[in-house]
Order: C-alpha cells, then sequence, then structure tokens
C-alpha cells in the first residue's frame, strides 16, 4: 500500500472512539477518511475531531456506506453485535479491520475466522504494547511455576464496561491454560459464594472489580508456600490501546487476508 493509509473509526463519538480519532489525526502514515456512529450520536453531521478542537474535515455519519466509502481499514472498539455487522460489510467491500471488540461467542469468533480468508484481520482484546508484552511475561512465568501455585486473575474497569470478566483477563486465562498444560473451559472459576471446599489446585480463578473512572488494571496472582508473585499491567490513559491500534493498522498495511494479533505486530509469536 503506497501513500497514507486510510482509515475509518466506528463509534467515533465514545471515549475509545475520539481517542482514537485524535491519533489518528496526529499520525504522519494514516489519515482520518471516515467516522461512523448510532443514530443518536451527539456528533452526528459535525466534524469528527469537534469535541477535540480538530478540524478533521469529515463529518461523522451514521451510514455505514458513506462512512466507509474512502476507507483502506475500518478500526472497531464497539460491541459485538455491532461488529459483526461492520465485519459482513467490510468482508463484501475488501476493507480491513482491526477489532478491539471484546465479549464475542465462539459462533461470532468462528465468523471471523472466516472473513479473515478475504480479509486481513487483526483482533485483540486489548491493542496495548505493554499489555502484550505482559501476556508473554506471564506464558513465561506459567511454565516455571505450574506446579505448588494457585493462580488467579484480577481485574478492574470503569462502572460503565459492559462484559466480564475482561477480554484481556480471558486473554491471561487463556496464556496461562496454554503454558500450564490446563483447559479453562474445565478449569476456569469465575465465581465464588457460599461453602466452596477446598480450592482445586488446577484451578485458574477471576476476580471482576467495577467502579469509577479506571481505564483497566490487571493483574496475575501466582500464590504459593511462603512467597507470592504478582505480574501487573495498569492503563491510566487510553491513549496506549490507541498507539497500539495504529501500530495494528500500520502492520495490516502489508497484509491481503489472514486473521493476526498483537503478537505478530511486536514479533512475540517468533
Amino acid at each position: 500500500m503506497t501513500g497514507k493509509i486510510k482509515v475509518a473509526i466506528v463509534g467515533a463519538s465514545g471515549r475509545m472512539g475520539q481517542m482514537l480519532i485524535q491519533a489518528v489525526s496526529q499520525s504522519e502514515q494514516c489519515v482520518l477518511a471516515g467516522a461512523v456512529d448510532l443514530k443518536d450520536s451527539p456528533l452526528l453531521g459535525f466534524d469528527a475531531g469537534q469535541l477535540l478542537g480538530l478540524k478533521t474535515g469529515v463529518t461523522v455519519t451514521s451510514d455505514l456506506v458513506l462512512g466507509l466509502k474512502d476507507a483502506h481499514v475500518l478500526i472497531d472498539f464497539t460491541r459485538p453485535q455491532g461488529t459483526m455487522q461492520h465485519l459482513a460489510y467490510c468482508k463484501a467491500h475488501g476493507i480491513q479491520m482491526v477489532i478491539g471488540t471484546t465479549g464475542f461467542s465462539e459462533e461470532e469468533k468462528a465468523a471471523i475466522q472466516e472473513a479473515s480468508l478475504q480479509i486481513a484481520i487483526l483482533m485483540a482484546p486489548n491493542m496495548s504494547v505493554g499489555v502484550n508484552v505482559t501476556l508473554k511475561l506471564l506464558a513465561l512465568a506459567a511454565k516455571a511455576l505450574n506446579e505448588g501455585y494457585d493462580v488467579e486473575v484480577i481485574e478492574a474497569h470503569h462502572r460503565h464496561k459492559v462484559d466480564a470478566p475482561s477480554g484481556t483477563a480471558l486473554k491471561m486465562g487463556e496464556v496461562l491454560a496454554q503454558a500450564m498444560g490446563r483447559d479453562l473451559k474445565t478449569h476456569g472459576v469465575f465465581a465464588r459464594e457460599g461453602y466452596t471446599g477446598e480450592r482445586d489446585p488446577m484451578s485458574i480463578g477471576f476476580s471482576t472489580i467495577r467502579g469509577g473512572d479506571i481505564v483497566g488494571d490487571h493483574t496475575v496472582l501466582f500464590a504459593g508456600t511462603g512467597e507470592r508473585i504478582e505480574i501487573t499491567h495498569k492503563s491510566s490513559s487510553r491513549s496506549t490501546y490507541a498507539q497500539g491500534s495504529l501500530r495494528a493498522v500500520r502492520y495490516l498495511a502489508q497484509k491481503r487476508t489472514g486473521l493476526f494479533d498483537m503478537f505478530d505486530v511486536l514479533g512475540l509469536n517468533e
């Protein structure tokens, strides 16, 4: 792909959408080509950068056809139902996708996999470079701490988050399970109440906190006899997700088809 990468953003008036618009506007490799949001968006009909004090020349629209007509790639941090609709359009029109949406069903994940045979898709529950390096560290720790250590994943997010555990926490659980030779569907424990009996040493526990404006905190606790090891990542700004998303966009510019993740972008799958 030559020239600047033309990027469209869906969910343009949301917190993440605004952060992405700002990041694209400041990028030397990318240019904002479209901004899409729901029909009740307060930004509908206005410049996508108005709330940021920017003039992007792109008007927010609820018309997906209009919003994506010039786009090379769509960045989507919305909800599964919306993302699947956007996926169908992108698949039909050869538009690449960077998907940061979480909470997909197994059937929806399969549909995304199938679509990647026709377009290039990068999907990750967390676009932060730091989070993805943390995932790599967790895999290393889990292999060494496979016996004699109880494993718990603790995550905290803002009061508006609608899915739990977070996609990042679930990804951490998947990484831990794979490194430890366990099945997360069998050994994942997502709720404890009442008389639970002793802890199964093979279990991977999850705890969820929702409150305030917490951007995103994740800790994996390896609790042994006489010692504890904690690996923690804390986000103080969504800008890390936006910058990671732009790295993903630049990575996809070299691809025609396939399903990728941030490990591919960062060279951590090698």
